[in-house]
């Protein structure tokens, strides 16, 4: 008997403008409650329920996931995360998300996902895609642009950084904070050294994050969850899922600006620098980079750093924001 063989998913396979099935999720107090506490922020905003609830930013990426294996399945392709012979992972490497319009109870989104483009650097293959989170009035409410790595060059095992960005050698100092609370546009300045958040990880915390899921089929087993499958690819041990890093970077910035600035047209993007391992602390810290004010529109920019206990470069994320 002769076995099936797969037809495996590789970056040769992949062409830009594959699309995987929509899904649809309704937004509920409950769930904005429950991404919340998944990923650690404790402000009591999100579990009030009152009339001006709306869900964190990154909640994009929960009500409105990439679910690649799916995106494969649906091009008559198996993806390594699930293949029976072949096995690997295609790690996080970066993620750029938009915001346009609040997302609030009620709401009913429908995802849509697929193959943005695909694209070699240094030796390494990288798969981007596109997924876009469509409220129940057809209006675009949020889109994000996942990057994975599905082939690294040979003795490469870190996410390489934007060309624009510092070298991940560099340890980023740590000053005190120039404010406290909310900050208005009047008072920001460049150079501005925003409140800092320290998160601590561990492997029940990533679990949670795991089991999380308001679509698409649920995968016990991954680089964030199986200790044994993790040490097989290139971090050789588990590590915190991407958009989980990004939730942090999220509560970070909403520690010194107002949810609405996400929502009416900012941005976040984020590079994997460094993994961030079960057990690793790591403080994230803001640094207001830009300032401008053209027709009549007022847009902070702000850089910032996840530095682990080690004083090891995690993330590096920059984020536009408008202020009415």
């Amino acid at each position: 008997m002769v076995e099936h063989q797969e037809k495996l998913w590789t970056f040769d396979a992949v062409e830009a403008g594959q699309i995987g099935n929509e899904t649809t999720v309704e937004i509920t107090a409950g769930n904005i409650a429950r991404y919340a506490r998944i990923a650690l922020n404790s402000d009591p905003f999100y579990q009030s329920g009152d009339s001006n609830l709306v869900a964190m930013p990154t909640m994009v990426m929960a009500y409105a996931p990439l679910l690649r294996e799916e995106i494969a399945d649906a091009n008559g392709f198996v993806a390594f995360e699930v293949s029976k012979t072949a096995r690997s992972q295609t790690p996080f490497a970066k993620c750029e998300a938009r915001w346009f319009l609040p997302v609030v109870p009620g709401d009913v989104i429908t995802g849509r996902r697929k193959v943005l483009e695909k694209y070699e650097r240094r030796g390494s293959k990288f798969v981007t895609f596109r997924v876009e989170a469509i409220n129940q009035r057809g209006e675009k409410a949020a889109e994000y642009d996942y990057t994975c790595i599905f082939e690294y060059a040979k003795g490469q095992r870190t996410v390489p950084a934007k060309n624009d960005g510092p070298s991940s050698e560099a340890t980023p100092e740590t000053p005190q904070p120039s404010n406290s609370g909310l900050l208005e546009f009047n008072s920001a300045s460049i150079g501005n050294v925003l409140a800092e958040l320290a998160i601590t990880e561990s492997e029940e915390i990533m679990i949670r994050k795991n089991d999380f899921r308001l679509a698409g089929r649920k995968n016990d087993s991954n680089i964030h969850t199986d200790e044994d499958f993790a040490k097989q690819n290139i971090f050789a041990g588990v590590t915190n899922s991407g958009p989980a890093t990004m939730s942090y970077v999220d509560q970070n910035l909403a520690m010194s600006f107002p949810v609405s600035s996400f929502y009416s047209g900012g941005s976040l993007l984020m590079r994997a620098i460094t993994p961030f391992r079960g057990g690793d602390t790591v403080t994230f810290q803001g640094e207001i980079t830009g300032k401008s004010e053209e027709g009549g529109k007022k847009l902070l920019e702000v850089r910032v750093k996840g530095v682990n206990q080690r004083g090891e470069l995690v993330s590096l994320s920059d984020a536009s924001l408008p202020f009415a």
